[in-house]
């Protein structure tokens, strides 16, 4: 509660007793919640102002659906109280954020983002706090009990955009993060381009917070080749970096410009490609919309295309709650996977229909099969045992379901409608 809230309250206060009353139900005021059950605490973690891969449009949502749904009386009477924390992209970082998730009472960590993932699920484990919807980045939130994701994480958006790509790649370039989680990417990439018979991937590492990518873009252009070439980069915030670098390459000894020709291919004859998450219609947008250089790339994500009208409830609720900070943007991936973490939490909590809501019992009720309708940005989300893929090293995923979208005058479109099942792909992969 802000100082300038609890003045004006107060103000209206005309004994002690209901004075030490407000003062002891911080944020549970009239007109607010409407109830007199327990608040509910939650935590949402992302980096921020980091060199590498920044997200702080998921905090930002957890706020704003929080002013939301306290407006409405909160979730089946219960104030939500949403802390967040900046991981800064270190284990340290992920660890300092679950550790005060324990220690100030959090039920749950809902649509946060982190790449480390074994630094922060100890000691949600630990405590029995469950990990709602996380942005998919670490192998941890497939492995763990406690963890329950919204969507296949990068090993199916990895997974499916092969399957995008076999059908108009002759030739596969993927550069992707010198890491561990890196390390993971070619074979799963793999496992698309085979389901049609084509050949693996050129494999180049990169680093992942470099300022440019001269040597890299060169050597992924040269191993695409000029016959229906395809360069895909999967660098998170610094995909958009990559292709400037690849942008500006020099000519090809054949006669090509380097630049970049309509519908996405250059006119050294390479397409380019990526997944939601590293590119993105922020992304489009900040670099030239129409004349990005992004326009004509294949892009898989997740959910139905930012335009989609099963996003108008999110749409209304950030244009009536966000005001003016510019974090909340609708078409950004963080963004929509936060919301669908909270509409998670919302519907599991209202199903518990009690006075006191725990972390046990919201764990409880995901592992004894809740049934979650994401109004057609998901599939129906439930996280029983026959529900889980069993994946090697992604084990909790269950939405196995992807969309291929392509960029077309500036924005992010169906390239095909739908959504397409990558299950089996993601269990062919070593």
């Amino acid at each position: 509660m802000t100082g300038r809230r609890l003045t004006s309250l107060l103000a209206y206060v005309t004994t002690a007793t209901a004075g030490a009353s407000l003062l002891t139900g911080c944020g549970v005021l009239p007109g607010t919640t409407g109830g007199s059950r327990e608040p509910i605490t939650v935590m949402t973690w992302a980096p921020d102002q980091t060199r590498a891969t920044n997200m702080p449009g998921m905090p930002a949502m957890a706020q704003t659906f929080a002013r939301w749904v306290n407006s409405q009386g909160g979730i089946d009477g219960h104030e939500l109280r949403v802390l967040t924390c900046n991981e800064h992209n270190t284990t340290t970082g992920a660890a300092a954020c679950a550790r005060r998730a324990v220690r100030e009472g959090a039920v749950a960590v809902v649509g946060s983002y982190s790449q480390n993932g074994r630094a922060f699920m100890a000691p949600l484990e630990a405590a029995g706090i469950p990990y709602i919807g996380g942005y998919g980045i670490s192998e941890d939130e497939f492995t763990s009990p406690l963890s329950y994701p919204v969507n296949g994480g990068q090993a199916s958006l990895i997974a499916g955009h092969g399957m995008q790509l076999a059908a108009a790649c002759r030739t596969v370039s993927l550069v992707r993060p010198d890491t561990l989680a890196g390390d993971k990417l070619p074979e799963l990439l793999n496992s698309g381009l085979r389901k049609a018979s084509h050949r693996g991937a050129v494999d180049i590492p990169a680093v992942e917070d470099a300022a440019e990518y001269t040597e890299s873009a060169s050597r992924a252009r040269e191993k695409a080749g000029d016959e229906n070439g395809c360069v895909t980069a999967v660098l998170g915030e610094r995909t958009q970096t990559f292709f400037d670098s690849f942008r500006r390459l020099p000519e090809q000894e054949d006669g090509g410009d380097g630049g970049s020709g309509g519908d996405g291919e250059r006119t050294d004859g390479v397409r380019i490609s990526s997944v939601l998450g590293s590119v993105g219609q922020p992304v489009i947008d900040r670099t030239g919309g129409a004349h990005s250089p992004f326009e004509g790339a294949f892009v898989t994500g997740w959910y139905p295309e930012a335009s989609d009208r099963s996003w108008a409830p999110m749409r209304k609720v950030v244009q009536e709650h966000a005001f003016a900070d510019n974090r909340v943007d609708p078409t950004d991936a963080g963004v929509q996977t936060t919301w669908i973490a909270y509409t998670v939490l919302k519907e599991v909590v209202e199903s518990l229909d009690g006075d006191e809501v725990t972390a046990t019992r919201i764990a409880y009720a995901l592992d004894r099969g809740a049934r979650i309708d994401t109004g057609g940005l998901t599939p129906a989300l439930r996280w029983k045992y026959e529900d889980l893929l069993g994946a090697p090293g992604f084990p909790r995923i269950i939405n196995r379901e992807v969309t291929f979208q392509v960029v077309r005058e500036g924005r992010l479109v169906a390239q095909r409608p739908g959504f397409v099942d990558v299950g089996d792909t993601v269990l062919s992969a070593p």
